[in-house]
């Protein structure tokens, strides 16, 4: 098994990101089309055996920071790498194109985010009460 990383369109991502139970498809395709519009941006897709298996998509807030907006891995293909692969791949771009650190909001119910970005060096820089602890939103930040 080897995890492929491409550019993709907005509509895969769209296509993958309604699939993840994680997310209530709050976001419309025109949603993220309009989001990113006028920014610098990267939208990367992960396929296993030719199959879709994760997304990451991101754009820029200024000049030295990016910010990490939506990805998840189908839960299919979780446990597989593709989210590590996926992170790695747009924190390597982010920095060949000059930005000096990457920002990703997250919920403390999400574990697994969670230690996937304490393991590749990402700190807490910011926490936003939630109904309950799990809710609590939480800004992390890595350093290029």
């Amino acid at each position: 098994m080897s995890i492929i990383l491409r550019h993709a369109s907005l509509k895969e991502i769209h296509l993958l990101y309604n699939q993840l139970p994680e997310f209530d498809a709050y976001h419309s395709l025109n949603d993220m089309e309009m989001r990113i519009a006028d920014k610098p941006h990267l939208v990367r897709i992960a396929e296993i055996d030719g199959e879709l298996a994760g997304f990451k998509l991101g754009y820029a807030l200024d000049k030295n920071c990016f910010y990490s907006w939506l990805g998840g891995v189908l839960p299919g293909f979780r446990r597989e790498g593709v989210a590590h692969a996926l992170l790695r791949d747009q924190e390597l771009w982010a920095q060949s194109q000059g930005y000096s650190r990457v920002s990703v909001n997250t919920r403390n119910r999400f574990k697994e985010m969670l230690l996937l970005l304490v393991s590749r060096d990402y700190q807490l820089v910011a926490l936003q009460p939630g109904e309950t602890a799990a809710e609590h939103k939480l800004r992390l930040e890595k350093a290029l």
